[in-house]
């Protein structure tokens, strides 16, 4: 099997009808062998900042001389991207190797895996053969019945910001999107939380006390940022001072924070992490995507915020970065997020906003996203494809402030056009 043929076959076996359970992922695992019982695993949910708070991790980790699995999803440009070690993607030969023997055991089971139980169960494979120390392991959706919590008591449970997404299927209640991730903590864990979410902190915080978990919670006392420009930031994380981020988000020292108060956890239970690899891990972090800064005449940013949480993030950032400035934005939205509210948020920054329709069966119709600016007050206009949006965007001139965002389809999208233009 070829890594092409790997992703088509992955890809043809869908999730949207399939129940809900870890039933057929311990199966699957079973007939391979259960290779996620010989890794040890850190485990990372919650809503938003999730990915960023991986790779902090993975990269400390690594420079730290550990061989660090990574699994994330979902992709921005390459379905590789998914499945890394230390910070290189799976190659063609291994995922398609790897992709043969998960199916095998999925052909010969009576309900067939979908497909993140396929790349779930093709990471683990791939992380046992690599003899990987520590496994960085991101949730897909939820927690309790997301394939990847078919792992036993993880190293260590994360959980990161936490808001409304995927309500349909979590929800209805903030209450039940906790309930949710609550499910990532396991009897006798180790457990690290951002906080700031009362409804969410107080299910965290009975769970750890139901199944006998330690929680510890980021202290934000502790966080001072001193610099935040397009090159990153530097800040505090008291008794660590100057350490720096090269990535440009106000919110991501926060997530930095949060992954420094779960690799102090790590060192309490005896891992060497060192400073000098803490501070080099931070400093060679890469998370492609996330406020990223593609160009600086004009000033092009990329942004993930895919939902209101998101959205408030990414708003925030651009008040702080560029204040008082309009923005020009591309903008793409999954027609079951929560527009009207990412709207609220998005129209007082926008100068305009140019409409796009992402990769996605699930986007927005165009016109209807426009009508929903234009209520809003905010000059809207669809585009039929991404490079008339972008060259719309571009033709503001090199002091314009232009920012793509709305959905992590587009992302990929957006990043790959610009890469390609250069």
């Amino acid at each position: 099997m070829t890594g092409e043929e790997a992703v088509a076959y992955i890809w043809s076996h869908g999730w949207e009808t399939r129940a809900p359970g870890l039933g057929r992922i311990r199966e699957l695992l079973r007939r391979l062998g259960d290779p996620q019982r010989e890794l040890k695993c850190i485990h990372v949910a919650g809503t938003n900042g999730k990915g960023s708070v991986c790779a902090c991790l993975a990269s400390v980790l690594e420079a730290a001389g550990y061989r660090v699995g990574l699994n994330t999803s979902p992709h921005l440009e390459r379905f590789h991207e998914r499945i890394r070690v230390d910070g290189e993607e799976i190659s063609d030969e291994a995922l398609g190797a790897v992709t043969e023997q998960v199916r095998a055991a999925a052909e010969a089971m009576p309900e067939h895996p979908t497909e993140f139980e396929l790349i779930t169960a093709a990471a683990f494979l791939y992380f046992r053969e690599r003899r990987c120390d520590v496994v960085v392991l991101e949730t897909g959706l939820g927690g309790a019945l997301d394939a990847s919590n078919v792992i036993e008591t993880p190293e260590l449970a994360v959980l990161t910001a936490m808001g409304m997404d995927h309500a349909a299927i979590l929800g209805p209640t903030l209450r039940d999107v906790a309930a949710a991730k609550a499910g990532i903590i396991k009897p006798g864990g180790t457990v690290v939380s951002r906080g700031g979410c009362p409804e969410a902190d107080e299910c965290f915080r009975r769970t750890c006390r139901e199944r006998g978990a330690a929680l510890t919670e980021l202290d934000f006392s502790r966080l001072t940022v001193r610099r935040l420009d397009l090159e990153g930031a530097v800040f505090d994380f008291a008794p660590w001072k100057g350490l720096a981020l090269p990535l440009t988000g106000a919110y991501q020292a926060e997530n930095a924070a949060l992954a420094l108060t779960a690799l102090e956890a790590l060192r309490e239970k005896g891992w060497n992490i060192p400073e000098e690899a803490v501070r080099r891990g931070l400093e060679e972090v890469r998370w492609p995507g996330r406020f990223e800064v593609l160009g600086k005449r004009p000033v092009f940013l990329l942004d993930g915020a895919h939902n209101a949480h998101g959205m408030r993030a990414a708003v925030e950032s651009l008040r702080t970065l560029f204040p008082g400035r309009p923005v020009t934005f591309l903008l793409g939205i999954l027609a079951d997020k929560d527009a009207g509210e990412m709207l609220d948020l998005l129209a007082p920054l926008a100068e305009r906003v140019l409409v796009l329709r992402p990769d996605s069966p699930r986007a927005m119709d165009t016109a209807a996203l426009c009508a929903l600016l234009t209520e809003r007050g905010v000059e809207a206009r669809p585009c039929a494809n991404l490079e008339e949006g972008m060259e719309a965007a571009l033709a503001a001139g090199e002091e314009s402030v232009i920012c793509a965002l709305g959905s992590l389809y587009l992302c990929g999208e957006v990043r790959s056009a610009w890469f390609k233009r250069r």
